[in-house]
């Protein structure tokens, strides 16, 4: 579900400000993906009406997992656009960048979007932009992670408050000859 999550919204639907919550604060991508998976990790695990510990485990498991291959698919798609940017642009923006690629001209770029961004963090060159620029990435997919597991937990609490009878005798005599 991750990687499908933030291939689409990182590469197919360029939308970053919906998966890292700019627009709209939290993360919702990674709230809405936490609250599924701690939900559909106890589901599908027949966890009805099963112990608090349990459940809730079960969805900071799931959860866990989402968040980690969360963070690595963004952090994996942002090193590859920052290391094969070659300055390209429109011509009606005002034709390709002058810069070396990777860093110089991601760098090359934010000077011309966010002078002031870089002026306030003293960044004045490609090597102290690239500190900045990874230091922000990696807050970010923490961050990602850390809402993704929370919310994952809730999934499981919301599971657990809305399945609490007992699994039935043929569901649960099909699960087990199913293993």
């Amino acid at each position: 579900m991750a990687v499908t999550i933030g291939i689409s919204f990182l590469l197919v639907i360029p939308i970053e400000a919906i998966y890292t919550g700019i627009i709209a604060p939290g993360f919702p991508i990674a709230w809405l993906a936490g609250l599924v998976i701690g939900y559909y990790a106890n589901g599908r695990s027949n966890r009805h009406g099963g112990p608090w510990g349990r459940i809730i485990a079960n969805a900071l498991l799931a959860g866990a997992a989402t968040a980690i291959t969360f963070a690595l698919v963004f952090l994996g798609v942002k090193a590859l656009f920052f290391t094969a940017d070659n300055g390209y642009r429109d011509a009606s923006t005002g034709g390709p960048l002058s810069c070396a690629s990777g860093a110089d001209c991601v760098y090359q770029r934010y000077l011309e979007l966010q002078p002031e961004v870089l002026e306030a963090a003293g960044i004045t060159n490609p090597d102290g932009f690239s500190a900045f620029y990874w230091n922000q990435q990696l807050d970010t997919a923490l961050s990602l992670a850390a809402a993704t597991v929370i919310a994952a937990a809730a999934g499981g609490v919301v599971f657990r408050i809305t399945n609490s009878r007992k699994p039935e005798a043929s569901t649960v005599a099909s699960s087990v000859g199913q293993r």
